[in-house]
């Protein structure tokens, strides 16, 4: 096995399992809890991962629970969790002018998922001041919401909180038990809340080509056509992706819910826009809800499942399978129908490798929402759909839930939490993990076998 593969496959799950243990041990402590007292290690275990997982599935509420001490704990996590471990412990060596060798590169691109030889470190530091500086903007606007209605203190850490909930795609807050159901009818909250999930879910690269394409082209003089034509492809076909899909998941929601009076079926047609709307995007790996999800018709609940698995995309604070990847799945169906030998996206070729892996990640993705939903089904006779939208949202890390999680038994827990882990860090890195595969057989060339398909 590879140096490269030792520090990518095994490291960066070992930070994010190391930074759970640590986060609960610290949970535990009687002052993370508001009554003093300590909480028992399978809850504070289950809500660290939540936190650094980014998912937002939680066993006890967080405003209620949790001390002010026990909620910044909460808040570094989801913070560390959104941002990667290895990128913040990354960012603190270069802070500290500690030097970047090969192998610590080699581990931070892997962490990061892209391919930098060059501008790797100043890539980092793009990822801390965007996130920060979206993170503050979000806290202000929330600000004038929270400060008003719960005094300064209290609405300034309620808003600094939400922010980078919000961004890091967690869905936990500190405001009360229902989420966002409270301030469904609130436009500056929807919007904002809405507006940092869809920029955590596009990706720093997306989000530094947008921002350098437009700096040049205004420099340039160039038109908008034109700026947008000089997007690289990873850019243009997630704005077209996440665009497709908050369009489709609107849409869905609409007419699923236009009439149920549980849902958005009482409120006016701007009231159930808006919901329908934030429901598409919550469904991206949020977890925030502004209306109650186990009173979402079974229609809705596919679609979501549909949205959940899918998730936002690469090189950001969103779950799931990435939009990148499930179209590269569909684009390979769809050159193999169309007897293509090539996979082109805008006229250009896209590597076998990088389709086998889409392929993979779907797989084993599916693989385990079957395999965790079963085992979940089986810890305490839960019916098919509360239990496949609980999987399907821990492993996708998105957090929503048909009020099951609270209710769950130790090894309905444990199930989640295992769900959890291994959608932060990926089915298909996992998989790798245990592979005990050697390399050797890719330097043997065999026979070819004959199997029939379709």
């Amino acid at each position: 096995m590879s140096k490269k593969l030792i520090s990518s496959v095994y490291l960066i799950p070992m930070s994010f399992l190391l930074t759970i243990i640590i986060g609960a041990g610290l949970l535990a402590l009687p002052i993370s809890s508001a009554t003093g007292e300590s909480t028992d290690y399978l809850t504070a275990f289950f809500t660290s991962t939540t936190s650094v997982c980014v998912t937002g599935l939680v066993v006890v509420d967080t405003y209620m629970h949790w001390s002010v001490f026990g909620q910044v704990v909460i808040l570094i996590l989801v913070q560390i969790g959104g941002l990667g471990v290895v990128t913040v412990g990354s960012m603190l060596m270069l802070i500290g002018k500690r030097k970047f060798n090969l192998g610590s590169r080699n581990l931070l691109n892997d962490a990061l998922n892209v391919e930098k030889r060059r501008g790797l470190l100043s890539f980092l530091i793009r990822i801390f001041k965007g996130t920060f500086v979206v993170e503050a903007i979000g806290a202000f606007f929330y600000s004038l919401y929270f400060v008003p209605r719960l005094g300064f203190l209290k609405g300034v850490w309620a808003s600094i909180f939400q922010a980078v909930s919000a961004f890091c795609n967690a869905g936990m807050d500190v405001v009360g038990p229902n989420s966002m159901i409270d301030f469904h009818f609130s436009g500056l909250m929807m919007t904002v809340t809405s507006t940092l999930i869809i920029l955590g879910g596009l990706g720093f690269v997306v989000w530094f080509d947008i921002w350098d394409g437009f700096k040049e082209g205004i420099k340039n003089k160039l038109s908008f056509k034109n700026i947008i034509k000089r997007l690289s492809i990873h850019s243009k076909v997630v704005l077209i992706l996440t665009a497709l899909f908050l369009l489709v998941g609107t849409v869905g929601i609409l007419i699923t819910e236009y009439n149920n009076p549980d849902t958005i079926g009482n409120m006016d047609f701007t009231g159930k826009l808006s919901n329908s709307f934030f429901q598409s995007v919550t469904f991206r790996t949020a977890g925030f809800a502004s209306v109650p999800q186990d009173k979402l018709t079974e229609s809705s609940c596919l679609i979501g499942y549909f949205l959940m698995f899918i998730g936002g995309s690469p090189v950001g604070t969103a779950g799931g399978i990435k939009t990148v990847t499930a179209f590269l799945v569909f684009m390979n169906a769809v050159s193999y129908v169309k007897g293509r030998k090539e996979n082109l996206v805008f006229n250009k070729r896209i590597s076998e490798e990088l389709m086998r892996k889409a392929a993979a990640i779907v797989f084993v993705s599916f693989m385990s929402v079957v395999l965790m939903t079963i085992l979940l089904m089986e810890t305490g006779g839960i019916n098919l759909t509360d239990s496949l939208y609980e999987v399907v949202s821990a492993l996708a890390t998105v957090g929503l839930s048909r009020g099951l999680t609270p209710l769950l038994n130790t090894a309905g827990r444990i199930i989640i939490i295992i769900s959890m882990y291994l959608g932060r860090i990926g089915p298909i890195s996992m998989a790798v993990f245990f592979s005990k595969g050697s390399g050797l057989e890719n330097k043997i060339k065999h026979s070819e076998g004959k199997l029939y398909v379709g």
